[in-house]
């Protein structure tokens, strides 16, 4: 099936407790140009989640967006920091046994005093992490790739719509070609004919340039390409993979044959025929630049 290289997907979910939200978004572009952008305590990451995207995108302008809230078990952990709170509470019945105090030690009072209690980040298994957000890229991914199946659908019929109506106008082209000799031929007997008047007409020498004028104007061998054009379009169209490059091959190949019988023709009605293929030839073009 043919993708776009435009489009947009989401993934969230909650593992171990931590929500995680990835977006991609993509536009088109001739290579892979995979930006990340996350917090940058799991920049670690990265190059994990560009691992994943180029196993799904072969071109375009990739921007991944990862958003990581606090975890549910919170990310600190709360101790007694014992040789303190022990130096505190020496002190304090160091002072009520010299001056006869009040022994109204308790937990409060003790929790007051600064650096009574250690304050430490939990230390974070970082390949669990990295593994966890690439599980939650890979659902965006999935959306992602979802849409750009239905785009790729639409540009496909688009292609395939432009493409008949070349075959069409191909077909004028290869109907309108020997009218085009005979009439030369007959402008060349009446140029002739007013030329010498009454002289005799030398019938073998109107054949031969008549036959000089059909081999210069002939188009059927780029008529006979366009068609196997046409048809290799087709085949890419109807199959899997990455053909975006392929085509922007092909496509140069049309141009360059409608151009060849756009320098062959004189006559009118087939100019206006080439003139409406090489529309449609660019109109494809531009599709093409969507694709993957």
């Amino acid at each position: 099936m043919i993708k776009s290289m435009t489009g947009y997907g989401r993934g969230e979910a909650v593992l171990r407790g931590r929500p995680i939200t990835v977006e991609v978004r993509s536009v088109n572009n001739r290579y892979l140009d995979c930006t990340v952008k996350l917090p940058r305590i799991y920049v670690f990451a990265e190059d994990a989640i560009k691992s994943a995207v180029q196993g799904h995108i072969s071109r375009g302008k990739v921007d991944v967006f990862v958003t990581i809230g606090p975890s549910e078990k919170g990310d600190v952990s709360i101790s007694v920091n014992r040789p303190i709170a022990e130096g505190y509470l020496s002190a304090l019945r160091e002072l009520r046994d010299c001056y006869g105090l009040a022994d109204d030690i308790s937990v409060s009072m003790l929790s007051r005093f600064p650096d009574v209690f250690l304050v430490e980040k939990t230390q974070e298994d970082l390949e669990a992490a990295a593994a966890d957000i690439c599980t939650v890229l890979e659902a965006a991914l999935a959306d992602f790739d979802a849409m750009r199946l239905r785009e790729g659908e639409k540009l496909s019929q688009d292609v395939l719509g432009r493409a008949g109506t070349i075959e069409e106008l191909v077909g004028k082209v290869e109907a309108r070609a020997p009218g085009i000799v005979a009439d030369y031929r007959a402008r060349l007997t009446a140029k002739m004919n007013e030329v010498l008047q009454n002289a005799q007409l030398d019938e073998s020498r109107i054949l031969t340039e008549a036959a000089i004028y059909a081999d210069k104007v002939a188009v059927d061998e780029e008529t006979v390409r366009l068609r196997s054009h046409l048809s290799q379009l087709r085949h890419m169209l109807a199959g899997d993979g990455p053909i975006g490059r392929k085509l922007d091959f092909l496509i140069q190949e049309f141009n360059r044959e409608a151009n060849t019988i756009g320098s062959k023709c004189s006559d009118i009605e087939t100019a206006g025929y080439v003139v409406d293929i090489k529309a449609e030839i660019e109109k494809i073009r531009e599709q093409i630049q969507n694709m993957e």
